[in-house]
């Protein structure tokens, strides 16, 4: 998420940031009581291809709290009072650890990308409803596109850790751009997957999670198209006994998360979806990041960084979708 300038882990001559939809595993409203202020210490800082970071943080209070979902919103620099939202993409509460993925878009994210280990950087969060984990559907579609990437990383990692459910996440992940982490062939089987689809993330690799990439700038290994047909190529492999068991959980850009409410109303699998939004205060106090959410009691505008950043994805495109539907027709 972000403040003035951008969306999760971008940043433009704003400010963005993003945020979800309907409800996450708190089941009630999340509570700006759960929000920590820290002065974070930088742990380490590591660049890659594009302009994209990985920042680790020693944030334990963050740690002990952060959810899949959540995020930080932090000040990238002295001199620049806006503070910028970003995506967890790791919670190490052991370690007292939080891990962040961001692209540089502006001079906010520019000024975070120069801080060295041993800076510290003043951080408020976990922030947001986060993801909310179904036992009756472990079948999980995990689906980011671009700086939607961190959220799905700490989902997994987080259904690798519980026990409830016979967890089985399939991790699908597009960019245009490098990846920000070297790929590799998989030797995890996943069947309904093009066979010549056989890049994927090391580090889920190595937890034992498939995984597989989606682009259009022919990557070696990757699926060639957008992440959501490669989702789709993998729904339509399902019968109706496994479908029943599958639950999606998408974030990034708004088109792919429109394009990922059309599968879930296709073949009519629940879907929840991290939204991405500009923000300023990040903690619901300037309603300045509200979207319009179906509920029972009709349309309500809700406040993407604390009602979300996670909603049901119908509830947030389902309008769109018909509106479509109808014009085609």
């Amino acid at each position: 998420m972000s403040a003035a300038e951008g969306s999760r882990g971008t940043d433009d001559s704003r400010d963005p940031h993003a945020s979800h939809g309907t409800h996450g595993s708190r089941g009630t409203h999340a509570s700006r009581d759960t929000i920590c202020l820290e002065e974070a210490r930088v742990l380490q800082h590591t660049s890659h291809e594009a302009a994209q970071y990985v920042i680790r943080l020693e944030a334990p209070r963050i740690a002990a709290r952060a959810e899949p979902g959540s995020f930080v919103h932090l000040t990238c620099d002295p001199f620049i009072p806006m503070r910028r939202p970003l995506s967890i993409m790791r919670a190490d509460p052991r370690a007292g650890w939080i891990e962040l993925l961001y692209k540089v878009v502006g001079s906010g994210l520019q000024a975070l990308a120069s801080r060295k280990p041993g800076d510290v950087l003043s951080t408020l969060g976990p922030i947001g409803r986060p993801f909310s984990l179904d036992p009756r559907r472990p079948r999980a579609l995990l689906i980011g596109g671009g700086v939607g990437i961190p959220p799905m990383i700490f989902l997994a990692e987080r259904m690798r850790a519980r026990t409830d459910a016979p967890w089985k996440p399939l991790v699908l992940m597009g960019s245009e751009i490098p990846f920000p982490f070297r790929t590799r062939p998989s030797r995890i089987v996943a069947a309904g997957i093009p066979a010549g689809s056989i890049a994927c993330m090391p580090l889920l690799e190595e937890w034992g999670i498939a995984s597989r990439l989606a682009s259009r700038s022919d990557f070696p290994g990757c699926f060639e198209g957008f992440v959501t047909e490669l989702a789709d190529r993998w729904l339509a492999s399902l019968d109706a006994a496994v479908l029943a068991e599958v639950q999606i959980y998408a974030c990034g850009p708004t088109a792919m998360l429109e394009a990922t409410a059309q599968l879930a109303r296709r073949y009519e699998v629940s879907c929840q979806v991290s939204l991405e939004e500009f923000m300023a205060c990040g903690v619901g106090g300037c309603a300045g990041c509200t979207v319009s959410v179906r509920t029972e009691s009709g349309p309500a505008m809700k406040r993407v960084c604390v009602d979300g950043p996670v909603f049901d994805a119908l509830a947030v495109f389902a309008p769109l979708i018909c509106d479509k539907s109808r014009a085609e027709a």
